[in-house]
């Protein structure tokens, strides 16, 4: 009996695991990332429209050190449609508030 147990929680502990790298790698994938055409601070935020093979993407993080040209991966966030920054007077068709970079 406890060596079923024993196997169970072995299982289980394994099986975890192994989900668990799973949902680090989608994660992964899922990032928000490419080359840096536009960046510029305001509010206490960065905006970032970033590049990718022809897909650009407005991305929204906390004061953060952009290069433009450069390279970048954000963590997922949540997107908002017709977004209004009062502070840049501009209004976003789509952009999506993320965390931060990934590092």
């Amino acid at each position: 009996m406890k060596k079923s147990l024993a196997l169970l929680v072995m299982v289980f502990v394994m099986v975890s695991w192994v989900a668990g790298q799973g949902v680090a790698h989608s994660q992964k994938e899922s990032a928000l990332s490419g080359k840096v055409v536009e960046t510029m601070d305001s509010g206490g935020y960065t905006y970032v429209l970033l590049d990718n093979d022809g897909k650009q993407t407005w991305v929204a993080v906390p004061k953060t050190k952009v290069v433009k040209g450069s390279k970048m991966s954000f963590q997922p966030g949540a997107e908002m449609t017709n977004f209004y920054s009062k502070t840049l007077n501009r209004t976003f068709e789509k952009i999506i508030f993320s965390g931060g970079p990934l590092k």
